[in-house]
């Protein structure tokens, strides 16, 4: 009986150790997703005026450039390449999967983008990040979602309006007044009958942001929707990441 039950526990601590170095992995995977997906955010912002240029035409974001410019931010941020990703890694698969979303998603708006003659594009991070979202996730295949949502006042498309467990994660987690600033909130949670690994990524409103989303509160911004009167560095969106087990 004592080496029965010796097995067992050790069993158990085992299996504790399996299921937290894959919770580990996991976690690593869906913050560097999320990492990627900000840094070709940060490279349509800081391009914006440019994209929203009616007098010039090609604007020289093919999707080639712009991963090698997102990539660059990416890499910065992290300390990592990622073309040091071992690729046959799922971190490696997937993350290869998202950056053949965003050369994907850039070489098939160029028109919209070197459009000459119309200023204002509507090609904003935030579509890009929606339209790279889409992309991941059919050449995910059902491994992977990932999904940029936030307080429900504060979201304009409705496919991003979080589901019941992003709602309470945003509610009881990263607008708590002691949630650490940039901390992300991981847990394994079934989601679709399948089990599954979750990581939310908060992201906040930065003076870029408060142009469309700040003050005056109800004012009608250049995309054609209400301002919701944001201030700076307030909870704006997060980026949800879903790791299908």
């Amino acid at each position: 009986m004592i080496a029965t039950g010796g097995l067992i526990f050790v069993g158990t601590i085992q299996a504790s150790v399996i299921c937290a170095a894959r919770d580990n992995e996991d976690l690593v995977i869906g913050t560097s997703l999320a990492d990627m997906l900000v840094a070709g955010e940060t490279v349509i912002s800081r391009k914006q005026e440019r994209i929203d240029d009616p007098k010039l035409g090609d604007k020289g974001l093919s999707g080639k450039a712009l991963l090698e410019q997102t990539r660059e931010i990416y890499r910065r941020a992290t300390g990592v390449d990622p073309a040091a990703v071992d690729p046959a890694s799922r971190h490696g698969r997937l993350l290869r999967a998202q950056m053949d979303a965003i050369v994907e998603v850039m070489d098939a708006n160029q028109a919209t983008i070197n459009a000459k003659g119309t200023g204002f594009k509507g090609f904003i991070p935030a579509v890009f990040a929606r339209l790279v979202d889409e992309a991941f996730a059919r050449r995910a295949m059902g491994e992977a979602e990932v999904k940029i949502t936030g307080p429900p006042d504060r979201i304009r498309n409705r496919k991003a309006r979080p589901d019941t467990w992003e709602t309470d994660v945003i509610k009881s987690k990263l607008l708590a007044p002691n949630w650490p600033r940039d901390q992300a909130y991981s847990a394994a949670v079934e989601t679709g009958g399948r089990p599954a690994f979750r990581v939310m990524v908060p992201q906040y409103y930065d003076e870029s942001c408060l142009a469309c989303h700040g003050s005056p509160k109800g004012e009608v911004d250049i995309t054609g929707y209400p301002k919701e009167g944001a201030k700076l560095n307030e909870l704006g969106g997060v980026i949800s990441i879903i790791l299908y087990q």
